[in-house]
């Protein structure tokens, strides 16, 4: 699988663009919303789900089959580690901070909902050679999440929530499924374009990414400026921060004799760490009356983000100084 220079590219361009976009996120969200609009999320993720396809082949994803304990392990993460602490950030919202029960009935609802989309671009940055695993991973969670988030919100929060089964597989073949297939196919048919097109794709994809990051802040710049938005805020960055590290010691110790640990170790961490908080946020917004439910998930859209991917920014960092101390003992 072709890998492109990482760790110079997201020191160079990522972090800039990234912060330039977090800043008129929420400085500028009405202007920011007007110019890309919500419309243009499905498509940014299927733009960058494209660039992983093209940077892969048919191969990776039948070895990615071959691993079912990873899977599992992703899997596990998903929807058993993350929605019970998404119980217990709930009950502290509550009964610790006194909150509304609907703050709770929000964060526990939060964690019920499948993986994100961006959890895939996350790993293709730091670990291309993971990304079909972690499409894998996170397309199965998608899929079940069908009956899998009704069954956790009737647990967790006593509310059966109906999930339109329909809309969740045609969102997966248009964000996902269809991009991979038009970029492997590209580059089976047509691999002189594909060879032209590779070099626009990686500043183009740092682009895209950090419009990613900035669109839900703006979106939803009213709920994290809410009356509770700080006490929830600071619940939501704990509760990721809780399952990037849970997923990540995990797989360390799951994994622990494998010789890509470290590789399984981030692709785990950011697939039970990041989740379909707009799928959240729609439940919400249907399926319960008082809208401070809602408020959670709006937040983890734009908490789940920034802290995926100053992750990759920092795990791209550590990788590229192995590779700069070779270099430096090749030259000398």
């Amino acid at each position: 699988m072709p890998a492109w220079n990482l760790g110079k590219q997201l020191s160079d361009q990522f972090f800039s663009i990234y912060t330039m976009s977090i800043y008129l996120g929420f400085c500028m969200p009405n202007q920011f919303v007007m110019v890309l609009g919500c419309r243009y999320y499905a498509p940014a993720l299927g733009f960058l789900m494209f660039a992983v396809g093209l940077n892969s082949n048919e191969k990776d994803f039948v070895e990615a089959f071959k691993r079912p304990a990873a899977i599992l392990t992703g899997y596990v993460g998903q929807f058993v580690v993350k929605p019970l602490l998404g119980f217990l950030f709930g009950t502290i919202a509550v009964i610790v901070f006194g909150l509304p029960s609907p703050v709770g009935a929000g964060i526990m609802l939060t964690s019920c909902v499948s993986g994100a989309q961006l959890s895939n671009y996350a790993t293709f940055l730091t670990d291309p050679q993971m990304a079909p695993l972690s499409i894998v991973m996170t397309s199965l969670s998608t899929a079940s999440a069908t009956f899998v988030t009704p069954l956790l919100s009737l647990l967790l929060i006593g509310k059966r929530l109906p999930v339109d089964v329909k809309g969740m597989m045609a969102s997966i073949t248009q964000i996902v499924v269809a991009p991979i297939v038009m970029g492997l196919l590209l580059n089976r048919l047509l691999p002189g374009v594909s060879k032209a097109i590779r070099p626009f794709l990686p500043p183009l994809s740092v682009f895209v990414t950090s419009l990613c990051v900035g669109a839900p802040l703006a979106i939803n710049i009213n709920a994290v400026m809410s009356p509770f938005g700080l006490i929830i805020l600071l619940l939501i960055v704990t509760f990721h921060l809780c399952a990037f590290i849970a997923g990540y010691v995990i797989s360390g110790f799951a994994f622990r004799d494998a010789s890509d640990v470290k590789a399984l170790q981030r692709t785990i961490s950011y697939e039970t760490g990041m989740q379909s908080s707009l799928l959240g946020l729609a439940l919400a917004n249907k399926f319960f009356e008082d809208p401070v439910v809602a408020v959670p998930p709006a937040i983890s859209t734009v908490i789940m983000s920034l802290m995926g991917f100053s992750l990759v920014m920092l795990w791209a960092k550590k990788k590229e100084k192995p590779f700069n101390k070779e270099v430096a003992l090749e030259g000398s």
